[in-house]
């Protein structure tokens, strides 16, 4: 990663298709799937997603950068996308908040990137032909080498990666001072973004974050009032761990919610099917329907899988009557599950957004109204 920035970079895709730019951040040269988020806003959020492990993103807005990097912004403690694209960098960061700009970050991470004027082009492509393997490089000037080495990476389907972005070790997520603590929630942490423990702190709740292969016995040991199953990378079809912790939660009555990868382990530990989708749905922009009220939410949205289940009626599962509960506007895709004998929903898209529209953010307050609404524990 010695390489200097500024010199000539080229980005591979694995159908062949080359894109000639500028090294931006480290230099040097990363693998990944590349895909595209249609954010203006969001970029340091996006950097430390850990959904984004090995995955090159490109940022369709064209100017990245401009506010710089801070210390107070990041999903987690450092940046997982395996490589960036841009547009254009901002010369000069321009912010009362910003610590350092983002080509240094990118840097000091060790994050391979480039700045190419075809991020357009890019971005068709990849909604045409679907996210792909893909190469950054500003050290192989062969595009043909580069790519028969891209031939040989893993593809995203099949990759189980949710315990390489997890906590090694449980912590705890306390209420801000001068909110009760009235709830214990157990999270799940597959891949969990800073701001979720911290939305529902706010809402007076004590959080333990769990590794991602906590078990049922693990989770319920803590007896907590309610269970939580984050956002994270992978495939959700190699998720046997979580899903078998899911069954378990469901099995004791727990109130439990779920949210991006989340919602794809509800839907496997409810017997249903999860498939990749083409090009994924990634960016702040994304129109969901809530089927209940017919209201529409803009939402924050990083996935690449999804639930297969009818849209239209409730079905069975073993643990009783279940619907749709969202459903995404541009493609028909599932956004959400709910049972509707037990206190179990989960949403395919991200209702702490950071950064993003806050449209959703009533769906923690749901959560804290299904604990609310148990019995209280006997006396002992």
């Amino acid at each position: 990663m010695s390489e200097e920035t500024g010199g000539p970079a080229i980005l591979v895709l694995e159908d062949g298709r080359v894109f000639h730019g500028r090294s931006f951040g480290a230099g040097g040269e990363t693998f990944g799937e590349a895909v595209f988020n249609t954010g203006m806003t969001g970029y340091q959020e996006t950097l430390t997603d850990p959904s984004y492990h090995r995955q090159i993103v490109a940022m369709t807005a064209p100017h990245i950068g401009n506010t710089g990097v801070n210390d107070d912004d990041p999903e987690s403690g450092r940046i997982w996308v395996a490589g960036y694209v841009v547009r254009e960098p901002a010369r000069i960061p321009s912010n009362w908040r910003a610590e350092r700009t983002l080509d240094e970050e990118l840097r000091r991470q060790g994050v391979v990137g480039i700045a190419l004027k075809g991020t357009r082009a890019l971005t068709r492509h990849l909604r045409d032909r679907g996210a792909m393997r893909a190469a950054v490089s500003s050290v192989e000037t062969d595009p043909q080498k580069l790519l028969a080495r891209i031939l040989e990476q893993p593809t995203m389907a099949g990759s189980d990666l949710a315990a390489e972005v997890s906590t090694d070790d449980a912590y705890e997520v306390l209420p801000p001072e001068g909110v009760e603590a009235r709830f214990h929630v157990a999270a799940i942490d597959l891949g969990i973004k800073a701001m979720t423990p911290q939305r529902l702190a706010e809402r007076g709740c004590r959080v333990t974050v769990l590794p991602s292969g906590a078990t049922a016995e693990d989770i319920l040991a803590l007896d907590p009032d309610g269970v939580f199953f984050s956002n994270g990378p992978g495939d959700p079809a190699t998720a046997d761990g979580p899903v078998a912790a899911m069954r378990g939660v469901l099995d004791a009555g727990k109130p439990l919610f779920g949210i991006c990868f989340g919602n794809q382990i509800l839907g496997r530990s409810l017997g249903l099917g999860t498939y990749k989708l083409p090009f994924g749905h990634r960016g702040v922009n994304q129109p969901v329907l809530d089927t209940r009220s017919s209201r529409v939410a803009i939402t924050s949205q990083n996935h690449g899988f999804a639930v297969d289940a009818p849209l239209d009626e409730p079905f069975d599962t073993d643990y009783g009557r279940a619907e749709v509960s969202h459903i995404g506007l541009n493609d028909q895709v599932v956004e959400g599950l709910r049972l509707l004998d037990r206190p179990v929903f989960s949403v395919q898209f991200h209702p702490e957004a950071a950064a993003g529209p806050h449209d959703a953010a009533e769906l923690f307050d749901e959560f804290v109204d299904l604990m609310s609404a148990q019995p209280a524990p006997a006396a002992k």
